[in-house]
């Protein structure tokens, strides 16, 4: 919702799910101290935007995870390959 628009108003997001908005008001303030949006106040409102520095810095770190994690898995895959290919041999003998 944030990314289709240039600011959102606080009150507009609370309007936009049936949670309370509390417990939506808990979220954003998650977002905020993660520093992935920012809140400009005006007048009464608080107008939420992307930090889209920080949303760049979460897609590569997102990215260098899952690079960690996929040679990990190729490593598993080969180790447990040879497993059972040990198996296999030891059942034809």
């Amino acid at each position: 919702m944030l990314a289709d628009h240039d600011g959102y108003p606080a009150s507009d997001i609370h309007n936009q799910f049936q949670s309370s908005p509390q417990a939506i008001s808990q979220h954003l303030k998650i977002l905020r101290e993660a520093n992935l949006v920012h809140v400009e106040k005006k007048a009464q409102q608080r107008i939420y935007r992307i930090n889209t520095e920080s949303m760049v810095e979460l897609e590569e770190w997102i990215y260098n995870m899952r690079q960690r994690w996929s040679s990990r898995l190729d490593a598993l895959d080969a180790v447990l390959k040879a497993e059972m290919e040990k198996l296999k041999n030891n059942h034809k003998e």
